[in-house]
């Protein structure tokens, strides 16, 4: 193993997850590999090729390179796993589709006797295809920008139960789209998005709100990379190694977002989970005086509350697709319904429950004379909107970070 190569192929890499994965299964020389086309043929002839997977845009170019590709590999039209067997041959296999049944199973939405709308038609649409006829689909639709079905004419699958996305819209950093409507599909059943980061992208955002089952893809990247490592070592993993790696993804990944009425304490709780857990800290309202060179309150006297909202929003956006940070909120936050998804896309929200009268009003514009009690209970409707847990934070500011870091280490495992 040591003198072999394991890694991911593929043409732009610096956004995967494939090395953390493979390095917690215990193969610490698998690695990214960027390369060109025309570099693809000369480096699969290499010897020294232990295991291999491949992705974008490589997954058919490989096979004719391949000297034996596994049948049901065959029938979908793609691979993503190779291995130097001792023989010298290359061989060829299709582990996403194992871990698409992992990502489908978990998620408990069922394929069988439904009709499936597939959009996008790269390889991993034929991963899809294969998946969603092996679990006996009714009807299989695929949805392409041009051809029979394309996105102009989505309203004749209306009745489409199951849709599945394997298109890159939506997709880290580009968040906040979405290929299609789910208000326009009302029989669908099920949402699946091979997209894994962010956790929820609009299109899952949307399948929550309407109470839709749904899976991101990252229980389908965790499933077919221990399929993988199955390939190139000639071993068996469980499936609860799948389940422990993908909750150590999630710890890692899943940002902290702290929410609460102004003067709350959120800035010095931020502070002592930093301490804690080591992740940095995104303070929004720093990063809103930043983006419009003046204080808040200079903000709110010369340009008012609608603006300092704009900008706030804008802030929001751009910092709630990060991963594995601290994201201390302003007040207010919860006054525009956008910034759910912009904080709950990677995020576990944690509103911090403080009495009226410890919250501090110094430098904050809507606080200084305001009636507080009336303030709490117009957003109270606001904050439970938003939030995923509430913690106390009346007591001493460690014990509330630590109640939030227990708290999270006991949503995503420990």
């Amino acid at each position: 193993m040591v003198n072999q190569i394991y890694g991911l192929l593929g043409r732009k890499l610096q956004h995967s997850w494939s090395v953390p994965i493979h390095q917690a299964v215990g193969n610490h020389a698998y690695r990214l590999i960027e390369m060109e086309p025309e570099q693809v043929t000369s480096f699969l002839r290499r010897s020294d090729i232990g295991g291999l997977n491949v992705t974008i845009p490589y997954k058919r170019q490989v096979m004719p390179l391949c000297d034996h590709i596994d049948p049901f590999a065959l029938e979908i039209g793609s691979v993503n796993t190779l291995v130097r067997h001792s023989s010298g041959k290359l061989f060829a296999w299709n582990t996403d589709i194992t871990g698409f049944f992992f990502m489908a199973r978990r998620a408990g939405i069922e394929l069988q006797d439904r009709k499936v709308l597939i959009l996008g038609s790269g390889g991993t649409s034929l991963t899809a295809q294969a998946a969603a006829r092996a679990l006996h689909a009714r009807e299989v639709v695929v949805v392409s920008r041009s051809g029979e079905n394309h996105y102009g004419n989505l309203t004749q699958h209306a009745d489409a139960q199951i849709l599945i996305n394997t298109t890159p819209v939506g997709m880290y950093p580009n968040t906040g789209a979405s290929p299609v409507d789910l208000r326009n599909f009302p029989a669908c059943r099920g949402v699946l998005d091979v997209i894994y980061n962010p956790q929820r992208t609009a299109l899952l955002l949307q399948a929550e709100s309407l109470g839709i089952p749904c899976s991101d893809g990252l229980p389908m990247l965790v499933a077919q990379a221990t399929a993988s490592e199955e390939r190139f070592f000639d071993c068996t993993i469980s499936e609860s190694e799948n389940e422990r790696i993908l909750s150590k993804l999630r710890r890692e990944s899943t940002n902290i977002v702290l929410i609460g009425m102004p003067g709350c304490g959120k800035s010095a709780v931020g502070k002592h989970l930093a301490e804690l857990t080591g992740r940095e800290v995104i303070d929004l309202d720093r990063n809103v005086v930043r983006a419009a060179g003046m204080s808040i309150p200079e903000i709110f006297a010369r340009d008012g509350e609608a603006e300092f909202r704009r900008i706030e929003h804008t802030v929001v956006h751009q910092y709630g697709k990060e991963s594995g940070k601290i994201i201390v909120t302003g007040g207010g936050i919860v006054k525009d319904n956008r910034n759910y998804d912009a904080l709950h896309q990677n995020g576990r929200i944690y509103y911090l429950d403080r009495t009226l009268d410890r919250l501090d009003r110094e430098g904050r514009p809507l606080s200084i004379g305001a009636d507080l009690a009336a303030m709490a209970t117009e957003r109270a409707p606001m904050y439970a909107r938003f939030q995923d847990a509430v913690i106390d934070n009346n007591g001493p500011v460690a014990e509330t970070a630590e109640a939030i870091r227990r708290d999270f280490f006991q949503t995503f495992g420990n």
